[in-house]
């Protein structure tokens, strides 16, 4: 009673601390922030610039580009903290952004976490949420988060069927009666596709890019299955051998051929996950279909070649990018309700 009397004093956030972008959610006003997940420090140390504010876009502006004093940071990698704290200052900023600073009572926060995690990179992000100026955190599974952002009817006795292609993870799940029935979680997403983009142009046409280019480049003109029509990019990098600036033209069917390993993978979680539902599920799912989440989901044709190999309806969640920051806001809207199904900080 007292923690809910306290929440009266305080923003209270659901967050999506994703591998590429976090989102912020704030009960009764929505997504309030979507940031890149990206830290600009001092080298060799852990002192944020800007006085602790060179965090989300105007430290993604600097990747790559950065000069040998200054290092630009993804401390999350794969969907789970791979900076301990860079990650504390990255949700310390972000918190404080969204609380703003007069504020007095942390907030209570509801974080989405990939499924496969570990229990000990579960205590990182408790930690470092707590540590950021969190009150009380829960943790909420992203399949779920994302399925009950995207609309499913996940409470009901029928199978529900979510595959989140976020940045550093692909989960996949099928859900029943507000639970999950069977998942898988893959550390194979968005991140691979750009590295893939990056290894194909360096091997292909000796040219090395950065991660933004790759990027540019997926969204432009990446595919999971052939466009009615095709067509090109042009590209600049370095020249691999000679280290000159260089520009050359890539088509559509390159790119799609540099992805095909990763979306290979995508698929093959998906079959996997498909082939351990029981019966009964199954057959919902024959009716229901699967939903896509997340930025892959943005990918063109991806719900073509998941409907093609496994003979389902594929249908792309209305906004996949906020899906899952969504399902952690609905989580905190009813979150005297639900926070005994949630593993929090209280939990030993």
């Amino acid at each position: 009673m007292f923690d809910k009397l306290l929440s009266w004093f305080s923003v209270d956030m659901g967050i999506d601390l994703g591998t590429c972008n976090t989102l912020v959610c704030v009960r009764g006003e929505g997504i309030v922030l979507n940031e890149p997940s990206v830290v600009a420090v001092r080298k060799g140390t852990n002192r944020v610039l800007n006085n602790g504010n060179a965090v989300g876009f105007s430290a993604k502006e600097m990747l790559g580009k950065t000069p040998g004093s200054i290092t630009a940071v993804r401390p999350l990698k794969d969907g789970v903290i791979s900076d301990f704290e860079i990650t504390e200052a990255m949700l310390s900023y972000f918190i404080r952004k969204v609380s703003g600073r007069g504020r007095v009572i942390g907030p209570r926060v509801v974080i989405a976490v990939p499924s496969g995690i570990t229990a000990v990179e579960k205590r990182a992000v408790l930690e470092s949420a707590e540590r950021a100026g969190a009150r009380r955190v829960y943790l909420v599974e992203e399949p779920m988060a994302a399925g009950i952002g995207a609309g499913l009817p996940i409470p009901e006795p029928t199978a529900s069927m979510i595959v989140d292609i976020g940045g550093g993870t692909t989960e996949v799940a099928i859900m029943s009666l507000g639970d999950i029935a069977t998942c898988e979680s893959i550390r194979v997403a968005g991140d691979d596709l750009d590295e893939s983009i990056i290894n194909y142009m360096k091997k292909n046409h000796g040219l090395t890019i950065g991660e933004q280019t790759a990027e540019r480049i997926k969204i432009e003109v990446g595919s999971a299955a052939p466009l009615k029509k095709e067509t090109t990019v042009e590209v600049r990098g370095r020249d691999s051998l000679k280290g000159m600036p260089k520009k050359v033209t890539v088509k559509s069917e390159e790119i799609r051929e540099a992805m095909l390993e990763p979306i290979d993978d995508i698929i093959d979680v998906v079959r996997r996950t498909l082939e351990r539902a029981e019966p009964e599920l199954s057959a919902d799912l024959v009716e229901n279909g699967i939903c896509i989440a997340g930025g892959g989901a943005l990918l063109r044709g991806i719900d073509e070649v998941i409907s093609k190999e496994t003979g389902l309806d594929v249908r792309i969640a209305e906004e996949p990018l906020t899906c899952v920051a969504k399902g952690t806001q609905i989580y905190l809207d009813n979150l005297e309700l639900w926070k005994a199904t949630l593993e929090s900080d209280m939990d030993d």
